[in-house]
């Protein structure tokens, strides 16, 4: 037995997009597109969007390197991406996750579902960091997708 806590978390995040599932799923599909609205502002972004493909993201944050490395699951083009990942804070793994994006017709624009189940490692990052930095990430696509640089 190990004292070493264990945390699991699951929470939902819903957005309206003014645009076409096409249009959303394209700036989640495309290395350049994805790597403004999600990478942040300095980090180092690689992006192989395939099924069984990688994404990678490298930056500093409180001086340590975070490490976002997933693994794509399933891909259904304009309905859906689900994917494998992992956070480490320099060589410490901290979070390992499984996401669902479901891309959902709604009028003339698109509603964006975003479930994630993670499992936290010894309080190295907790649910609600996770849940407000995937937040800020979906707001950085709504400015994307406003800007009109993903269409």
């Amino acid at each position: 037995m190990t004292d070493a806590p264990i945390n699991h978390s699951t929470f939902t995040l819903e957005r309206h997009y003014p645009v076409p599932p096409a249009t959303v799923f394209s700036a989640w599909a495309d290395p350049g597109v994805k790597a403004r609205w999600f990478a942040g502002q300095g980090a180092e972004h690689e992006l192989d969007f395939r099924l069984g493909g990688r994404e990678r993201v490298t930056g500093r944050h409180d001086g340590k390197l975070l490490t976002f490395e997933a693994h794509y699951q399933d891909i259904r083009p304009g309905e859906r991406i689900v994917c494998s990942a992992t956070l480490s804070a320099d060589d410490t793994l901290a979070t390992v996750s499984i996401t669902s994006v479901e891309f959902v017709p709604d009028g003339a624009g698109t509603r964006l579902v975003l479930t994630e189940q993670g499992t936290y490692l010894d309080g190295h990052e907790q649910p609600a960091w996770r849940q407000q930095g995937i937040t800020s990430q979906l707001d950085a696509l709504a400015v994307e997708l406003s800007d009109g640089a993903a269409v």
